[in-house]
């Protein structure tokens, strides 16, 4: 824990993600996993994606009336299938940036991190290819790409240096709204910036309209 009370995710290995309902924005919250499993515990951090915005605004709250902001996720451009988005603490001070790879995402989602100085740290990959194309084309099929999402179709990704494994992000399956277990166990040494794959994890669900 902080000194201010708030959670610190760079303290933490293990996360859960869930969407909350609500009409018009995307909204979300953080939990650390209860008893080692993946039932969630007390929220520790609230997310907006703010609407209407020509680009991508996304903001990450210590508090439930969001007052409290930890850090923000923002487009640098308008509608760019490869554009990076800039992680930012409540400060001003860059945490880090993702970028999707438009080429290899057509055929299973993929990104990559970066550091405050712009170095790559991780790349981020649908986790089994034959899945990624199955869930492309139920999202061609009329009538049944409107429920696709609500289908147990797994949405599992895997964090990679080079030939390591840092950890998985999966979708918890036969949930109504949208679940999320983050598993960092593979970097023990906490290299990676956890506010930087919690950013990431809600990305993947609003930014590819989950």
């Amino acid at each position: 824990m902080s000194r201010t009370g708030h959670v610190d995710p760079n303290e933490h290995d293990r996360f859960v993600l869930r969407q909350k309902w609500r009409f018009v924005v995307n909204e979300y919250q953080f939990s650390l996993p209860e008893g080692g499993g993946e039932r969630p515990g007390a929220p520790f951090c609230w997310v907006r994606q703010r609407p209407f915005k020509f680009k991508e605004d996304i903001r990450f709250y210590g508090d439930e009336n969001r007052s409290v902001e930890l850090f923000r996720l923002k487009a640098r451009q308008r509608f760019d299938p490869s554009a990076r988005y800039d992680v930012v603490a409540a400060d001003g001070s860059k945490i880090g940036e993702i970028q999707k790879v438009f080429g290899a995402s057509l055929l299973r989602s993929t990104y990559k991190l970066y550091d405050s100085g712009g170095r790559e740290v991780a790349g981020v990959t649908e986790a089994n290819l034959a899945i990624a194309l199955i869930r492309r084309l139920v999202g061609l099929i009329p009538y049944l790409e409107s429920f696709a999402n609500w289908l147990p179709i797994p949405y599992d990704f895997v964090f990679q240096r080079g030939d390591a494994e840092l950890g998985h992000h999966r979708r918890q399956l036969w949930k109504l709204l949208d679940t999320y277990t983050i598993d960092l166990g593979g970097d023990p040494g906490r290299t990676l910036d956890r506010r930087l794959v919690l950013a990431l994890a809600v990305g993947l669900d609003a930014l590819q309209a989950r």
